[in-house]
């Protein structure tokens, strides 16, 4: 129950950083993350940690492409 809340808090937290995303959906989008990593264990965690990064690392190096910048 407590993972369920503070799960509902990051996804608000990030949520608002992120444009288009509302405090609601982001707290709906934290709980859904809960759970499905709860059920991907270990290893399913640290496939998504490692697709986080990659897909963070590619959107940098977008972005410095598109404004010209050295990533």
């Amino acid at each position: 129950m407590i993972g369920k809340i503070v799960s509902a808090l990051i996804g608000k937290k990030i949520a608002s950083r992120t444009p288009g995303v509302d405090g609601g959906t982001g707290a709906v989008i934290g709980l859904v993350a809960e759970t499905a990593l709860r059920r991907m264990g270990p290893l399913g965690f640290a496939a998504a940690a490692a697709g986080g990064w990659a897909v963070s690392r590619h959107l940098k190096k977008k972005q410095a492409a598109r404004t010209g910048q050295p990533a």
